[in-house]
């Protein structure tokens, strides 16, 4: 990938705004033992205003966001809030002073009622009762969500609702808080158009309204289209900070990265050889059906399609997750019906998962037990004196990626979203397969990280693998693949050579349009 150094000369200066801060953070700092996560931070929010923060994974934008919400209390520096100095000893601190955050990943109580998890932990109660006024309660949570102008029934049950549905409940927890800052981390990263589009008019409401927004994302459209101003944050401090209409998405990404990405999409000529991996009809009694493609040596196969075409379901089917229903499948040239996980592992297939939470790291272990989890077998089930072995497969595929990490010994789980997916590709690449099925490589990953996936993908097929690269960003598939895959409610529309494939033609194709 071509960069280029730019001179501290063209990075933006400070740009100073009229009006008194609603929120303001000066000199804060945060250290984890030797890791110094925070330092000296600057942060301004006025009310009615939306401030994007942004920076690569690992610029500190979760523990400011922490620190603000009272989960880690900085080991310097100020926060101030309403022109008042504050420092909050808890969650509940923070909130009841007024600061929410809406996160990615949302947190809440699947088995109780939405009304129940809006008004959780400050319950209206019936006057003269030590009792929560239910009644009450529901009708307020009505009168939150007409606010928002969203239709949400509120006594459904938390666990039936989709990711957006969930988001919208926290906005309205936070509106029932009077909050007058609200943080969104993340927070489209599983929606679908539309419900983006909600959103953005939600944060135009609190906008009106004159909430503060704190709006964290990797997607520079969303920067453009939502915020007013942007603070820039990398390897823990404060870059830059100015008004969003003065600046351009490259001058952004090199005050984060500290360079100019000149190249998004790395493609790399790589050969293509034989066939691979050879699916014919196969069908999933709810999910896909009659699904055939072919995977060549040394390619990049991408898959699109909308949410719901069934692209995750049919690569969870041929890693043995699930079972399908009919079909057949080789596999170099063998025939492949993997049955479980394991067997599609032995046979030299490789999955990396969409949900690297849940489903793709272990968090709560080292990096370099998460990397060799696969391979134990190959260095030793008690690993008594094979500490060396371990450790140099670690380093090999974690150093590849330019994993950001403290040590091999650092938990999973302290790493910032785009190293744990640099810590999950690197633990199935530690298996040598001859395929490897990649499901959103880049979702939630900063400009910077995703050039280094991106890149690192254009190396496997150079050394002869042959990967399926699943990806709803359409600009990522258009880069990357060989060969493009378009879904539509399960079935396979249509495949795109490299040279013949349009934006228009592959989004028309993943609506079901007709050629």
């Amino acid at each position: 990938m071509a960069a280029m150094e730019i001179p501290a000369s063209d990075v933006p200066v400070a740009v100073p705004a009229a009006g008194t801060p609603l929120l303001e953070l000066t000199g804060v700092s945060k250290r984890f033992g030797g890791v110094r996560a925070l330092d000296d931070v600057r942060l301004a929010a006025r009310a009615g205003e939306v401030v994007a923060l942004v920076g690569e994974n690992g610029a500190g934008k979760s523990t400011l966001v922490k620190i603000l919400t009272g989960i880690h209390a900085p080991d310097a520096g100020e926060i101030r809030l309403g022109g008042e100095a504050r420092r909050f000893a808890s969650p509940l601190d923070a909130m009841r002073a007024g600061i929410t955050a809406v996160h990615q990943e949302t947190v809440m109580f699947d088995q109780l009622t939405v009304a129940e998890n809006i008004w959780m932990g400050h319950h209206p109660r019936a006057p003269g009762f030590p009792r929560v006024d239910w009644r009450r309660m529901e009708a307020e949570a009505e009168r939150l969500f007409a606010r928002l102008e969203v239709k949400l029934p509120v006594r459904a049950k938390v666990r039936d609702l989709s990711i957006a549905q969930r988001h919208f409940i926290e906005i309205a927890r936070a509106l029932s808080q009077d909050a007058r800052v609200v943080i969104m981390d993340e927070p489209t990263a599983a929606l679908s158009r539309r419900e983006i589009d909600e959103l953005y008019r939600i944060v135009r409401q609190l906008k009106a309204a004159g909430t503060a927004v704190i709006f964290i994302t990797h997607k520079f459209d969303e920067i453009f289209a939502v915020a007013d101003r942007y603070t820039v944050l990398r390897d823990g401090a404060f870059v830059a900070e100015g008004r969003i209409a003065e600046t351009t998405e490259q001058q952004l990404i090199a005050m984060m990265v500290g360079r100019t990405v000149t190249q998004a999409y790395p493609k790399q000529a790589a050969p293509i050889g034989e066939t691979v991996l050879e699916v014919t009809d196969l069908s999933h009694p709810t999910e896909f059906d009659g699904v055939s493609f072919s995977l060549r040596r040394g390619e990049i196969l991408g898959f699109y399609g909308l949410v719901g075409a069934g692209r995750t379901e049919l690569m969870q089917a041929l890693f043995g997750l699930t079972a399908p229903s009919r079909g057949s499948a080789t596999l170099g040239g063998k025939p492949f019906a993997a049955r479980t996980p394991a067997e599609a592992i032995a046979a030299g297939l490789a999955y990396v998962p969409e949900d690297r939470q849940h489903h793709g790291a272990h968090l709560g272990l080292p990096i370099v037990q998460n990397v060799t989890l696969p391979r134990l077998a190959d260095i030793g089930w008690w690993l008594l004196g094979k500490r060396g072995k371990e450790l140099a497969l670690a380093r090999r595929f974690c150093e590849r990626l330019e994993l950001k990490a403290a040590h091999f010994d650092q938990a999973a789980g302290e790493l910032s979203g785009g190293n744990q997916q640099k810590v999950v590709l690197a633990k199935w690449l530690a298996t040598e397969p001859q395929v490897i099925i990649i499901d959103e490589p880049t979702k939630g990953i900063d400009i910077g990280s995703k050039a280094a996936v991106h890149q690192f993908i254009g190396e496997l097929v150079l050394q002869g693998l042959a990967v399926i690269m699943v990806s709803s960003e359409l600009p990522e598939v258009m880069g990357l693949a060989d060969r493009i895959v378009v879904m539509h409610q399960g079935r396979v529309r249509r495949v795109f050579e490299r040279g013949e494939a349009t934006t228009e033609a592959v989004a028309a194709t993943a609506l079901g349009a007709t050629a």
